[in-house]
C-alpha cells in the first residue's frame, strides 16, 4: 500500500555534518526533520550496535519532534575503491539489494515513509537493453521487501548515472510494471545540471510519484553542489551550521 501523503516539510542533509555528533545535529537545526545517510559515520546498517543505536535515534527525532529520510548515496560505503559500486547492474549487485533492504527496514524502525536510492552507473560495455533488464530486476527484488514494510523506495535521477534524468526515471517505473510503491525523489540541483527541460518542468513531470525533494544551487553542466541562494561553500561541514541557518530561512520565506 502507497504511504499517505504528508504535508510539506523542511529537512537538511546529515551529510553535510562529517565532523559533527548526529545527536548535536539534531537540537540546532531548526528544520523539520533529517535526511540521514546510511554509512560508517551517522548510522552504520552493519554495525553490531545497529538497534541501540537506532533506539537512541528515534528518542531523539522524538524529543525533538523531527522527522527523518534514509538516504542510500555513500559513494563508497560498499566499495571503498569503487565510487557508488556495486550496483544493480554490476557484479555483486546482491550487496546493492542487501544495502537497500536494510535501508527499508531502518527506514520502517524510525517511522519514515520513504527510502532514498538512485541507479549508479551501468558497467562499461554493459548494452542499454540488458542495463535496463538487470536494474529492473534489482529494483523489483528491492520493492519485495518495500511492500513488507510498506516503505516506498523513491528512485533519484543523478548526473552521470544510468537514470540520469526524470525521463529515464519514469521509464524504470514503466519498467518495474508501475509498482505503486514506487516514487521519485528530484534533486532541484540535479535537474538544472542536465535535465534538457526547465526545472518547473522537471517538478511537474513526475508530480505523481515525487516523494521527496531536494535543493541545492548548481551550475549548468556542472554536478558541483552549491550552497542554496548563495555562492560556493568554502570550507565544507565547518560551515554547514552556518549554511544550514541560511537556506531554512530561505525556504520558510519561499513557502509563507
Amino acid at each position: 500500500m502507497r504511504p499517505p501523503p504528508t504535508p510539506l516539510k523542511f529537512g537538511y542533509g546529515a551529510n553535510g555534518f562529517t565532523n559533527r555528533r548526529l545527536s548535536d545535529i539534531l537540537v540546532v537545526l531548526g528544520y523539520d526533520g533529517v535526511a540521514l545517510t546510511l554509512d560508517h559515520g551517522h548510522l552504520d546498517p552493519y554495525a553490531d550496535h545497529l538497534p541501540r543505536h537506532l533506539t537512541a535515534l528515534a528518542g531523539h527525532l522524538d524529543r525533538h519532534d523531527l522527522d527523518v529520510t534514509v538516504e542510500t548515496g555513500a559513494p563508497y560505503f560498499l566499495d571503498p575503491w569503487g565510487k557508488h559500486l556495486p550496483t544493480l547492474m554490476s557484479d555483486g549487485s546482491e550487496r546493492r539489494i542487501d544495502l537497500l533492504c536494510r535501508a527499508l527496514r531502518i527506514t520502517a524502525e524510525l517511522g519514515s515513509p520513504t527510502v532514498h536510492l538512485c541507479s549508479g552507473p551501468a558497467p562499461d560495455g554493459l548494452p542499454e537493453q540488458d542495463a535496463w533488464k538487470r536494474l529492473a530486476a534489482g529494483v523489483q527484488a528491492v520493492l519485495g521487501t518495500a511492500e513488507k514494510y510498506g516503505v516506498a523506495p523513491a528512485f533519484e535521477p543523478e548526473p552521470y548515472m544510468s537514470v540520469d534524468t526524470v525521463a529515464r526515471c519514469r521509464e524504470l517505473a514503466q519498467h518495474v510494471g508501475g509498482h505503486e510503491l514506487f516514487g521519485v525523489t528530484l534533486d532541484i540541483g540535479h535537474a538544472h545540471c542536465v535535465e534538457e527541460h526547465p526545472v518547473l518542468d522537471c517538478v511537474h513531470r513526475p508530480a505523481p510519484l515525487l516523494r521527496n525533494v531536494q535543493i541545492e544551487d548548481m551550475r549548468r553542466g556542472i554536478h558541483q553542489h552549491l550552497e542554496f541562494g548563495a555562492d560556493e561553500i568554502q570550507g565544507g561541514s565547518l560551515d554547514a551550521p552556518e549554511v544550514a541557518g541560511r537556506s531554512i530561512e530561505l525556504l520558510r520565506t519561499a513557502a509563507a
